[in-house]
């Protein structure tokens, strides 16, 4: 679940008790010796107090209001630190002291009006240009271009920030008080366009984030003028997804990392991608992908009615996916290049040496007749395999596999070429390297 914080509103009401004390007939520029003087000594006993960890270079007071109904007198000074972001602190007599980043500060309030308390000390004046460090943290490539305090959770910070060139942004998630050596966590501001959080990107509307899917299609060169679009999230790799509905009824989904184009999926073949698209009917174009791979499959040698499949991803523009099969209770993989590429479909006991595993097809005991098959032609015809695992590949290019036997007596190693023909095999009484059960 996205997280629920205090909001902006409540976190700046402290800072809106200060009005009165700031505004005592100064002008908003000015920033008075005596002030300055009295900043620094007293402002970094403070910070530290706060838990701010900083090397305070520079500090204002900025003044002190009286709550006669609570009987308490709060305090108010501006720090600049030698790396980061600058603070407010709010310092309650005899009590606590509480810090906001200079961003949260100088954030407009609920009405809109500009903050009494934004930073004014020199080494604040770009209380965004701070963030830096913080973004560096959060492995993310933006120079800001606005920034915005969110609020405050009991251990957090929230803030937005937009970046300059693209319509790009994100919510950061940082210490409270803020500090870029601890871990920080960036998120697209896409992830919060749903309005399932109380958190929410402001800096820039939905839309305009969504137009990066025109730069991304356009990047892509498939033909697709964009009618349609969506963002439909983050893998756990990492990767972000987009889904894209063309004008010519055809659709695709876009995998980009680190800003960039990774991989192109038509819809037809995304059924398994992050839900599939939505935004395009894909019935038709299934079924008749359906077939294709049906003769595909078959023209391999392997007897297989596709019902459904899922892509793989593939650098060298081959078409590799997983097939679920409505005539055996096995499926396999495919890889289908071009015309003149002769197909090959690897039964899901042993894609596994070939890298690549199935979802569709659950492996039992029962799965394994095409490695039964192979151990008999290495001349081992007692072992019914039940069970099998990849131990690892060789420098040579070829793949052990360790397989059990269904009988429980101990089984073997098996090695295979990289078209999967079996080579060679070692009994696991005779190898340290067999780990399944039976085998040990």
């Amino acid at each position: 679940m996205r997280p629920f914080i205090t909001g902006l509103a409540a976190t700046l009401a402290v800072l809106a008790l200060a009005p009165a004390a700031v505004s005592q007939g100064k002008k908003a520029a000015e920033i008075s010796e005596k002030a300055r003087t009295q900043g620094m000594a007293e402002a970094p006993a403070l910070a530290k107090a706060a838990g701010i960890s900083c090397n305070v270079t520079d500090a204002l007071f900025v003044g002190k209001t009286e709550d006669k109904k609570a009987k308490t007198k709060t305090s108010y000074y501006e720090i600049d630190c030698d790396q980061g972001v600058g603070f407010v602190l709010s310092a309650v007599e005899g009590g606590a002291t509480t810090s906001f980043t200079c961003i949260e500060a100088g954030t407009p309030g609920p009405d809109g009006k500009p903050s009494n308390l934004a930073c004014k000390l020199p080494g604040n004046a770009d209380p965004k240009a701070d963030l830096a460090g913080v973004l560096a943290a959060g492995k993310v490539q933006c120079t800001p271009e606005a920034a915005r305090g969110i609020g405050q959770s009991a251990t957090a910070t929230y803030l937005e920030v937009a970046c300059q060139g693209s319509a790009q942004g994100y919510v950061l998630k940082t210490s409270a008080p803020i500090d870029a050596a601890k871990p920080v966590e960036a998120t697209d501001c896409m992830l919060y366009d749903g309005g399932q959080s109380n958190i929410s990107c402001t800096l820039r509307t939905k839309e305009q984030r969504l137009a990066v899917i025109d730069t991304i299609a356009a990047q892509a060169n498939n033909g697709c003028t964009v009618k349609d679009k969506r963002y439909m999230g983050m893998s756990q790799t990492g990767s972000s997804f987009f889904e894209a509905a063309c004008a010519d009824g055809k659709g695709y989904l876009y995998r980009v990392d680190a800003g960039k184009l990774t991989q192109t999926y038509d819809c037809a073949k995304a059924q398994g991608v992050m839900g599939g698209c939505t935004l395009t009917d894909t019935k038709e174009a299934v079924t008749e992908q359906n077939g294709l791979y049906t003769k595909l499959a078959k023209a391999a040698g392997f007897n297989c009615d596709v019902s459904k499949y899922a892509p793989f991803p593939s650098a060298n523009n081959k078409d590799i996916v997983e097939m679920a099969c409505s005539n055996r209770p096995d499926g396999g993989v495919g890889v289908f290049g071009g015309p003149n590429d002769k197909p090959i479909v690897y039964d899901c006991a042993r894609a596994p040496i070939a890298g690549y595993r199935c979802s569709f097809t659950k492996l039992d005991a029962n799965s394994y007749g095409s490695v039964t098959a192979d151990l008999k032609k290495l001349g081992k015809p007692d072992c019914a395999v039940s069970n099998a695992r990849v131990i690892g590949k060789t420098a040579k290019g070829t793949t052990y596999l360790e397989v059990a036997c269904a009988d429980g007596l101990k089984g073997y190693v098996m090695e295979y070429s990289a078209d999967l023909t079996p080579l060679s095999t070692t009994g696991c009484a005779f190898t340290k390297d067999c780990k399944l059960p039976g085998n040990v």
